[in-house]
Protein backbone atom coordinates (compact mmCIF):
# COMPACT_ATOMS: atom_id res chain seq x y z
CA UNK A 1 0.00 0.00 0.00
CA UNK A 2 3.20 2.28 -0.17
CA UNK A 3 2.05 6.02 -1.39
CA UNK A 4 -0.97 4.30 -2.70
CA UNK A 5 -3.34 7.16 -1.73
CA UNK A 6 -1.52 9.36 -3.38
CA UNK A 7 -0.53 8.23 -6.32
CA UNK A 8 -2.18 9.74 -8.93
CA UNK A 9 -1.69 13.49 -7.27
CA UNK A 10 1.80 13.17 -7.06
CA UNK A 11 2.50 11.81 -10.64
CA UNK A 12 -0.26 14.57 -12.02
CA UNK A 13 1.87 17.31 -9.57
CA UNK A 14 5.12 16.37 -10.86
CA UNK A 15 4.52 16.13 -14.61
CA UNK A 16 2.86 19.80 -14.19
CA UNK A 17 5.74 20.57 -12.75
CA UNK A 18 8.46 19.34 -14.51
CA UNK A 19 6.08 21.06 -17.96
CA UNK A 20 6.14 24.62 -16.33
CA UNK A 21 2.12 24.72 -16.54
CA UNK A 22 -0.62 23.52 -15.00
CA UNK A 23 -1.82 21.32 -17.89
CA UNK A 24 -5.03 19.39 -16.76
CA UNK A 25 -3.84 15.28 -17.74
CA UNK A 26 -6.01 14.04 -20.14
CA UNK A 27 -8.28 10.82 -19.96
CA UNK A 28 -5.21 9.22 -21.94
CA UNK A 29 -2.60 10.13 -18.98
CA UNK A 30 -5.18 9.39 -16.72
CA UNK A 31 -5.57 5.62 -18.15
CA UNK A 32 -1.64 5.34 -18.31
CA UNK A 33 -1.10 6.06 -14.96
CA UNK A 34 -4.04 2.97 -13.90
CA UNK A 35 -1.82 1.20 -16.08
CA UNK A 36 1.08 1.62 -14.26
CA UNK A 37 -0.42 1.13 -10.73
CA UNK A 38 -2.22 -1.97 -12.07
CA UNK A 39 1.49 -2.77 -13.19
CA UNK A 40 2.71 -2.49 -9.78
CA UNK A 41 5.12 0.30 -11.05
CA UNK A 42 6.70 2.44 -7.88
CA UNK A 43 5.80 5.79 -7.66
CA UNK A 44 9.30 6.67 -7.48
CA UNK A 45 10.12 5.06 -10.37
CA UNK A 46 7.36 6.75 -12.43
CA UNK A 47 8.73 10.00 -11.11
CA UNK A 48 12.51 9.44 -12.11
CA UNK A 49 11.01 8.53 -15.92
CA UNK A 50 9.28 11.37 -15.73
CA UNK A 51 12.70 13.26 -14.86
CA UNK A 52 14.77 11.81 -17.66
CA UNK A 53 12.35 12.56 -19.91
CA UNK A 54 12.41 16.03 -19.57
CA UNK A 55 16.06 15.72 -19.07
CA UNK A 56 16.40 14.67 -22.40
CA UNK A 57 13.68 16.54 -23.68
CA UNK A 58 15.65 19.91 -22.51
CA UNK A 59 18.66 18.60 -24.15
CA UNK A 60 17.06 18.33 -27.32
CA UNK A 61 15.57 21.50 -27.04
CA UNK A 62 19.08 23.60 -27.22
CA UNK A 63 19.57 22.32 -30.45
CA UNK A 64 16.65 22.30 -32.85
CA UNK A 65 13.18 23.03 -32.31
CA UNK A 66 11.21 20.36 -30.79
CA UNK A 67 7.01 19.78 -30.13
CA UNK A 68 6.26 20.69 -26.24
CA UNK A 69 5.58 17.75 -24.26
CA UNK A 70 1.94 17.35 -23.97
CA UNK A 71 1.23 14.25 -22.27
CA UNK A 72 2.38 11.66 -19.94
CA UNK A 73 2.95 9.46 -22.76
CA UNK A 74 5.96 11.22 -23.88
CA UNK A 75 7.86 9.82 -20.71
CA UNK A 76 6.78 6.10 -20.81
CA UNK A 77 10.07 4.75 -22.00
CA UNK A 78 12.08 6.28 -19.41
CA UNK A 79 10.10 5.24 -16.57
CA UNK A 80 10.52 1.70 -18.02
CA UNK A 81 13.74 2.22 -18.06
CA UNK A 82 13.83 3.39 -14.38
CA UNK A 83 11.58 0.35 -13.35
CA UNK A 84 14.28 -1.77 -14.63
CA UNK A 85 17.26 0.27 -12.72
CA UNK A 86 15.58 -0.25 -9.65
CA UNK A 87 14.70 -3.60 -9.94
CA UNK A 88 18.64 -4.11 -10.72
CA UNK A 89 19.71 -1.94 -7.65
CA UNK A 90 17.18 -4.30 -5.19
CA UNK A 91 18.96 -7.28 -5.87
CA UNK A 92 20.12 -8.32 -2.35
CA UNK A 93 18.94 -5.41 -0.89
CA UNK A 94 17.65 -6.15 2.90
CA UNK A 95 13.94 -5.89 2.82
CA UNK A 96 12.11 -3.40 4.48
CA UNK A 97 10.09 -3.81 7.59
CA UNK A 98 6.08 -4.03 7.59
CA UNK A 99 4.35 -1.21 7.72
CA UNK A 100 2.87 -0.39 11.47
CA UNK A 101 -0.50 0.07 10.73
CA UNK A 102 -3.13 2.04 7.80
CA UNK A 103 -1.52 4.81 5.84
CA UNK A 104 -3.04 8.03 6.98
CA UNK A 105 -6.07 9.07 4.92
CA UNK A 106 -8.01 5.21 5.79
CA UNK A 107 -9.61 5.90 8.65
CA UNK A 108 -12.56 3.47 9.21
CA UNK A 109 -15.25 6.21 9.17
CA UNK A 110 -13.80 7.22 5.53
CA UNK A 111 -13.86 3.85 4.05
CA UNK A 112 -17.17 3.19 5.27
CA UNK A 113 -18.51 6.23 3.89
CA UNK A 114 -17.33 5.83 0.39
CA UNK A 115 -18.16 2.12 0.31
CA UNK A 116 -21.88 3.70 0.90
CA UNK A 117 -21.68 6.81 -1.82
CA UNK A 118 -20.60 3.86 -4.57
CA UNK A 119 -23.42 1.68 -3.39
CA UNK A 120 -26.09 4.63 -3.73
CA UNK A 121 -24.26 5.50 -7.33
CA UNK A 122 -24.52 2.21 -8.29
CA UNK A 123 -28.59 1.57 -6.55
CA UNK A 124 -29.43 5.28 -8.99
CA UNK A 125 -27.75 4.23 -12.14
CA UNK A 126 -29.36 3.94 -15.37
CA UNK A 127 -28.50 0.76 -17.01
CA UNK A 128 -29.53 -2.18 -19.19
CA UNK A 129 -31.70 -4.41 -17.26
CA UNK A 130 -28.76 -7.05 -17.08
CA UNK A 131 -26.33 -4.88 -15.89
CA UNK A 132 -28.68 -2.69 -13.38
CA UNK A 133 -29.58 -6.18 -11.95
CA UNK A 134 -25.91 -6.46 -11.54
CA UNK A 135 -25.02 -2.48 -10.55
CA UNK A 136 -27.89 -3.31 -7.78
CA UNK A 137 -26.34 -6.28 -6.36
CA UNK A 138 -23.34 -4.70 -6.33
CA UNK A 139 -25.04 -1.98 -4.08
CA UNK A 140 -25.92 -4.25 -1.73
CA UNK A 141 -22.88 -5.96 -1.34
CA UNK A 142 -20.69 -2.57 -0.62
CA UNK A 143 -23.82 -2.11 2.11
CA UNK A 144 -22.49 -4.87 3.67
CA UNK A 145 -18.81 -4.32 3.31
CA UNK A 146 -19.63 -1.11 4.73
CA UNK A 147 -20.99 -2.24 7.77
CA UNK A 148 -18.41 -4.82 8.36
CA UNK A 149 -15.67 -1.87 7.75
CA UNK A 150 -17.48 -0.06 10.98
CA UNK A 151 -17.77 -3.53 12.76
CA UNK A 152 -14.07 -4.28 12.69
CA UNK A 153 -10.75 -2.93 11.54
CA UNK A 154 -10.69 -3.70 7.57
CA UNK A 155 -7.49 -5.67 6.00
CA UNK A 156 -6.49 -2.93 3.25
CA UNK A 157 -5.54 -5.06 0.94
CA UNK A 158 -8.17 -7.77 0.71
CA UNK A 159 -10.88 -5.41 0.67
CA UNK A 160 -8.66 -4.17 -2.17
CA UNK A 161 -8.91 -7.00 -3.80
CA UNK A 162 -12.49 -6.73 -3.61
CA UNK A 163 -13.39 -4.05 -4.77
CA UNK A 164 -11.05 -4.61 -7.98
CA UNK A 165 -12.81 -7.94 -8.37
CA UNK A 166 -16.13 -6.23 -8.38
CA UNK A 167 -14.71 -3.29 -10.90
CA UNK A 168 -13.86 -6.07 -12.94
CA UNK A 169 -17.23 -7.46 -12.70
CA UNK A 170 -18.53 -4.05 -14.06
CA UNK A 171 -16.47 -3.28 -16.60
CA UNK A 172 -17.37 -7.20 -18.05
CA UNK A 173 -21.22 -6.31 -18.07
CA UNK A 174 -20.86 -2.78 -19.35
CA UNK A 175 -18.50 -3.92 -22.34
CA UNK A 176 -21.44 -6.69 -22.95
CA UNK A 177 -24.51 -4.15 -22.84
CA UNK A 178 -23.19 -1.22 -24.14
CA UNK A 179 -24.22 -0.29 -28.36
CA UNK A 180 -21.45 -1.70 -30.29
CA UNK A 181 -21.12 1.75 -32.11
CA UNK A 182 -20.58 3.72 -29.02
CA UNK A 183 -17.59 1.45 -28.21
CA UNK A 184 -16.37 1.48 -31.58
CA UNK A 185 -16.36 5.55 -31.10
CA UNK A 186 -14.73 5.30 -27.67
CA UNK A 187 -11.58 2.96 -29.27
CA UNK A 188 -11.19 5.19 -32.64
CA UNK A 189 -10.67 8.21 -29.80
CA UNK A 190 -8.27 6.41 -27.99
CA UNK A 191 -6.44 5.16 -31.08
CA UNK A 192 -6.11 9.01 -31.87
CA UNK A 193 -4.92 9.89 -28.65
CA UNK A 194 -2.16 7.40 -28.50
CA UNK A 195 -1.47 7.98 -32.33
CA UNK A 196 1.60 10.14 -31.58
CA UNK A 197 3.06 7.92 -28.60
CA UNK A 198 2.81 5.14 -30.18
CA UNK A 199 6.33 4.34 -31.41
CA UNK A 200 7.53 4.89 -27.37
CA UNK A 201 5.31 2.17 -26.27
CA UNK A 202 5.18 -1.75 -26.06
CA UNK A 203 2.13 -3.33 -27.54
CA UNK A 204 1.25 -4.78 -24.41
CA UNK A 205 1.49 -1.38 -22.28
CA UNK A 206 -0.78 0.09 -25.51
CA UNK A 207 -3.36 -2.63 -24.65
CA UNK A 208 -3.50 -1.48 -21.34
CA UNK A 209 -3.84 1.98 -22.01
CA UNK A 210 -6.65 1.29 -24.24
CA UNK A 211 -8.75 -0.74 -21.66
CA UNK A 212 -8.21 1.52 -19.30
CA UNK A 213 -9.19 4.19 -21.26
CA UNK A 214 -12.41 2.36 -22.54
CA UNK A 215 -13.29 1.62 -18.79
CA UNK A 216 -12.95 5.34 -17.47
CA UNK A 217 -14.94 6.63 -20.31
CA UNK A 218 -17.62 4.10 -20.03
CA UNK A 219 -17.88 4.93 -15.93
CA UNK A 220 -18.39 8.70 -17.30
CA UNK A 221 -21.27 8.23 -19.93
CA UNK A 222 -23.25 5.60 -17.27
CA UNK A 223 -22.40 7.75 -14.23
CA UNK A 224 -20.78 5.21 -12.50
CA UNK A 225 -18.22 5.14 -9.23
CA UNK A 226 -14.65 3.90 -9.24
CA UNK A 227 -14.84 1.16 -6.04
CA UNK A 228 -10.99 1.26 -5.76
CA UNK A 229 -10.20 2.78 -2.19
CA UNK A 230 -7.88 5.05 -4.48
CA UNK A 231 -11.01 7.35 -5.14
CA UNK A 232 -12.11 8.33 -1.95
CA UNK A 233 -12.85 11.91 -1.28
CA UNK A 234 -9.97 13.46 0.48
CA UNK A 235 -12.27 16.17 2.12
Amino acid sequence: MENYFNYFTEIEEHFQRRRGSLLLLSTLDWALIEAWRGAGVPLEAVLRGIDAAFEKYEARKTHARVRRVNGLAYCTQEVMAAVEDMKEASIGAVPAGKDEGPPPGFEVERIAAHLELCAGELSAARLAEMAQQTAQEMSWRLRGLAIGVRTEQPNLEELERTLTVMEEKLFAILMTTTPEEDLIAVREQASRELAPYRRRMQAVQIRQIEQQFLHKRLLEKYRLPRLSLFYMSHA
